[in-house]
């Protein structure tokens, strides 16, 4: 487990572009607007959005003020989280924690109708693609995926914009992005050159990773097999553990410890954040979950020895 830290981690860039590969929804800002012209007020609002060509096209309800903001000013800003479906939601809000995302600015541009049309069947493509992927998962993959629910799919949540009618009828722009701001759990924010992040890629596995980490947190046993990572290659003894962010080359575990003894002798417990590597990196879905089953057989091996079960 233990590399050198420079290859255990992403770059900020290619933090960025997992973020956008993950989720498919994210907070739009304009800039509100009347016949007078823009004015200093804020419009943010939901809306679902791809990413081609590494840029963010976004699908916004056609009664929505940012078409109506866009049409006198075109700058905006567009937000997106890492995905922290099921438990991680509730966890979050109780630590009064945010899960890291990226913060892009830039020129909210309205695509033309042959565009849209052209868009609208590269959506389908994606949607098709990734349930095909699902379909075809091996055993191993579906065993880890079980535990997790249709609504932390992308192709699931994004088939919504399909739908017919006229609740349900989209303008779709193209987000230009001018800045690039990647800010961790913590708070801490870093800019992105927009050239790293237009010369970067997303991993594989990226579009998948609501699902791996859903799968993971609602199974009480690969929850404690988290337990037992901290325990044998963090020598800390964990109560509880999420995991909050995977990657090509590991995965990140939010792991509730003991804190230090306070003065009356009552022990706390704190959440801390810890960094697990594979040995080879994944360049998919399988090889990640490949990966975490041998970890977890691993450590309930070294655990029942060194207890004397073996």
């Amino acid at each position: 487990m233990n590399r050198n830290k420079s290859s255990t981690l992403l770059t900020y860039a290619e933090k960025c572009k997992n973020i956008l590969a993950s989720n498919w929804q994210g907070s739009l800002n304009t800039i509100k607007a009347d016949a007078k012209g823009s004015k200093s007020d804020i419009h943010t609002s939901k809306v679902k959005y791809i990413i081609k060509r590494g840029q963010p096209f976004l699908w916004v309800p056609q009664n929505d003020l940012h078409n109506v903001n866009t049409i006198i000013d075109e700058r905006g800003s567009f937000a997106v989280s890492t995905p922290f479906p099921g438990p991680l939601g509730s966890l979050f809000k109780s630590l009064k924690k945010l899960p890291a995302r990226v913060a892009l600015a830039g020129d909210v541009l309205l695509l033309k109708e042959d565009k849209a049309k052209s868009l609208a069947e590269k959506l389908q493509e994606v949607i098709l693609s990734e349930q095909k992927s699902i379909n075809e998962f091996s055993y191993t993959v579906s065993g880890v995926l079980s535990s997790s629910t249709d609504r932390t799919s992308r192709s699931v949540n994004l088939k919504e914009l399909l739908a017919e009618g006229d609740d349900a009828r989209y303008s779709i722009y193209r987000f230009k992005m001018r800045s690039c701001t990647f800010i961790d759990g913590n708070g801490g924010d870093f800019e992105v050159d927009v050239e790293d992040m237009e010369k970067s890629k997303a991993d594989v596995l990226a579009p998948f990773s609501a699902k791996l980490i859903d799968g993971i947190n609602q199974s009480n046993a690969r929850r404690r097999a988290l337990v037992l990572f901290c325990f044998v290659h963090m020598n800390v003894n964990a109560k509880d553990a999420y995991i909050t962010w995977v990657d090509r080359k590991g995965f990140d575990v939010l792991a509730k410890v003991s804190s230090p003894i306070m003065k009356d002798g009552i022990g706390q417990y704190q959440w801390k954040e810890y960094r697990f590597m594979f040995k080879e990196e994944a360049q998919d879905v399988e090889s990640f979950c490949c990966q975490l089953v041998e970890m977890e057989d691993e450590v309930v091996k070294k655990v029942s020895v060194s207890s004397g079960l073996a």
